[in-house]
C-alpha cells in the first residue's frame, strides 16, 4: 500500500510504534498539560540563554537585539509543559526564572 503524503494522522490514529514526521510539535498546543508554570523576571535576566538551550520544548522565546545579540523575550506558554528545567538551570545568583502553580 502506497503512503499518501497528504494524509495527516493524529496521535490516536498513528500505529503503536509508528513513526511521526519531524517538526509536528508546533501544531500541537501542549501547554494545558502543566501543573506548574515558569515565571520569567525580565529585570533579573542576564541573557545567558541557559534556559533556552536547556528547554526540551523550545518554549523560551528569544529575539535579536542590535546591541546585546540574542536575548530572552518571554515564554511560549502554548508549548511549555511546565517541566521546570529552565528554572532549575537558571543561575542561582540570578534567579530570573521560578516555578509557580498553574492558575486554571
Amino acid at each position: 500500500m502506497k503512503k499518501d503524503e497528504n494524509v495527516k494522522l493524529t496521535a490516536a490514529q498513528a500505529a503503536i510504534g509508528g513513526l511521526v514526521e519531524a517538526g509536528t510539535g508546533e501544531a500541537f498546543h501542549t501547554g494545558s498539560w502543566r501543573s506548574d508554570r515558569p515565571v520569567w523576571d525580565k529585570d533579573k535576566c542576564i541573557n545567558c540563554l541557559t534556559c533556552w538551550i536547556s528547554c526540551p520544548d523550545a518554549a523560551i522565546k528569544t529575539a535579536q537585539d542590535e546591541k546585546k545579540g540574542t536575548v530572552v523575550i518571554g515564554i511560549d506558554y502554548d508549548h511549555c509543559k511546565g517541566c521546570g528545567i529552565c528554572a532549575r538551570e537558571c543561575p542561582p545568583k540570578v534567579a530570573a526564572l521560578h516555578m509557580e502553580p498553574e492558575k486554571k
